[in-house]
C-alpha cells in the first residue's frame, strides 16, 4: 500500500511544525522571521533519500561521501542552522552568500529575504551544487543563485556593489577571507577552528575588521575544501603510536619526545573541577592561546607508549611541548557527581625529564583561567586582515592566531571582583 500525495504533505507539515515547536521550546528559534521560514520551507525535499521522520530529526542528514566513508556534505542540525540564521540577523532585503551548499539552508535564507532581498549558495563541489539546482526549484526557490567555485576565490560578479549583507558559511573553515566581500555593518557568521576547536561565531564588520558579539556555539561542520582546506601539520612520534598536530602555530620536532613517552608520566593536580556533562570548550581555547608550543595529541590503541587515559579519536587532548617533555591535559574521575554523571578534576600528565615543570606551567594556567575568567563573558573575538605575513620564528603572542588572510584576536573577560591583571586574557562559562 502507497502513501498519498496528499497523506505525506500533511504528515510533513505536521512533523515540520512539531521540529519548529521543539527548537522554540529549546531557545534555538527566537525571532519570528526565523520562526516562519522553519514553518515554511519544506526541509523533507532536500532530503529524499531518508523517510519523513529523518528528515524533520534535529540532527545532521549526511548528503554525500568520500570514497573512505567521511561524510563532505550534509544538512544540518536544524538546531544548528537556526542558531546561526538568529545570529546573522537577517532581514527582508538582504543580500546574503551561502558557502557550504545543498540546497535547504539556501532556501531558509530565500524566505528570510523576501522577494525583494536575494540569495545566493556557493559550494566547489559540483555534485553539491547540481544537487541545489535540482532541489530549490522544485521547493519554489528557484530565484536563489548557485554558484559552483572554491570559496576561497569567489568569482567575479557574485559579490554585490557594497558586498553582501550577511554570509553564513556552513563549513569548517581554518580562516575568514570573505571580509572585503561584506558590507560594513554586515554579518558574518562561520564555524571558526582554532587549533581545531570549531566554534559557530557571530561577526560583525566594523572599520574593516570583523567582532564577533554573539555566544560562541560549540559545533562540527563537513571540512572545507579547495585552496582554504586547513591543515593540520600533525607529526609522528616514531615508535610510539603517539601524533601530535599544530593546526595553528609552528610544529616542532618531535622525533627526541619518544624516550620521554616510554616511561610513566608525572601527574600534577590543578584542584579544578568539571561535571561529567558540562563541556570545557572554553578552557581548551584558552590554554591554546595561552601556551607557546600548544599541540593536540592523539595516542594509537595498540601504540607502544606509556599515555594514560588516551584521549578519544575525535577530542585530542590538549598538550605542550617543551624540549624532549611534554604535558597533556586529563581528567580524573573523583566522585559520582550532584547529577550521578560524574565529577571530574583536571589533572596534568608530564613526561620526560622536564615534564613534572611542563604539566606545572600548564595547570597553573587552568588555575588561572579558573579563578579569573571561568564564569565570565565569553572570549570576543577579532578578525583583521593579515597585511603582512608573520615572519617565522616569531615570539608567541598571547590568543593571537595568525592565518592566511586574518589575525584573530581572543580577547577573555575577565570575572567581575578577580584580582587578574587587565593584560591577563579570560573565558566563557559555556565552555
Amino acid at each position: 500500500m502507497t502513501t498519498s500525495p496528499a497523506t505525506e504533505v500533511s504528515a510533513a507539515s505536521e512533523l515540520r511544525h512539531q521540529l519548529v515547536e521543539q527548537l522554540r521550546a529549546d531557545n534555538h528559534i527566537r525571532t519570528a522571521a526565523v520562526e516562519r521560514a522553519f514553518r515554511t520551507v519544506p526541509r523533507h525535499a532536500f532530503a529524499p533519500e531518508v523517510p519523513l521522520p529523518a528528515a524533520y530529526a534535529n540532527d545532521i542528514v549526511p548528503t554525500r561521501h568520500s570514497d573512505d566513508g567521511r561524510v563532505t556534505s550534509s544538512i544540518s542540525a536544524p538546531w544548528l542552522q537556526a542558531e546561526m540564521l538568529e545570529a546573522a540577523r537577517i532581514q527582508a532585503g538582504h543580500r546574503v552568500l551561502e558557502i557550504g551548499s545543498g540546497g535547504y539552508n539556501a532556501a531558509l535564507l530565500a524566505q528570510l529575504v523576501g522577494p525583494t532581498g536575494h540569495a545566493t549558495t556557493l559550494d566547489i563541489d559540483p555534485a553539491v551544487t547540481d544537487r541545489a539546482l535540482r532541489f530549490l526549484p522544485q521547493a519554489g526557490y528557484d530565484h536563489v543563485s548557485v554558484v559552483t567555485a572554491d570559496a576561497e576565490h569567489l568569482p567575479a560578479g557574485v559579490v554585490p556593489d557594497g558586498g553582501f549583507d550577511a554570509i553564513v558559511v556552513t563549513v569548517d573553515t581554518w580562516d575568514l577571507p570573505w571580509i572585503d566581500a561584506l558590507a560594513e555593518g554586515g554579518r558574518l557568521v562561520a564555524p571558526l577552528r582554532l587549533h581545531g576547536y570549531h566554534w559557530a561565531i557571530g561577526f560583525t564588520r566594523d572599520e574593516g575588521a570583523l567582532h564577533s558579539d554573539e555566544p560562541l556555539i560549540i559545533c562540527g561542520f563537513v571540512a572545507m575544501q579547495g585552496d582554504g582546506a586547513w591543515n593540520t601539520n600533525r607529526r609522528t612520534v616514531p615508535g610510539t603510536g603517539v601524533h601530535l598536530s599544530w593546526e595553528d602555530g609552528t610544529p616542532l620536532p618531535v622525533d627526541q619526545l619518544a624516550p620521554a613517552l616510554t616511561r610513566e608520566p608525572t601527574v600534577t593536580r590543578t584542584n579544578v573541577t568539571v561535571g561529567g556533562q558540562e563541556p570545557f570548550d572554553a578552557l581548551t581555547l584558552y590554554l591554546a592561546g595561552a601556551l607557546p608550543g600548544f599541540c593536540r595529541l592523539e595516542a594509537d590503541s595498540e601504540g607502544d607508549n606509556k599515555v594514560l587515559n588516551p584521549p578519544p579519536r575525535h577530542w585530542p587532548a590538549a598538550a605542550i611541548v617543551r624540549g624532549g617533555s611534554l604535558a597533556r591535559l586529563a581528567t580524573e574521575r573523583i566522585g559520582d557527581g550532584d547529577d550521578g554523571k560524574g565529577r571530574y578534576e583536571f589533572v596534568v600528565h608530564g613526561y620526560g625529564d622536564q615534564g613534572h615543570g611542563s604539566a606545572q606551567e600548564m595547570s597553573e594556567q587552568v588555575q588561572h583561567w579558573q579563578l579569573n575568567h571561568r564564569g565570565a563573558r565569553c572570549p570576543l573575538i577579532t578578525a583583521r586582515p593579515a597585511t603582512d605575513p608573520v615572519p617565522a620564528g616569531t615570539d608567541h603572542e598571547p590568543h593571537v592566531f595568525a592565518k592566511k588572510h586574518t589575525r584573530i584576536t581572543v580577547d577573555w573577560p575577565i570575572v567581575p571582583g578577580s584580582a587578574a591583571r587587565p593584560t591577563s586574557p579570560g573565558s566563557c562559562d559555556a565552555g
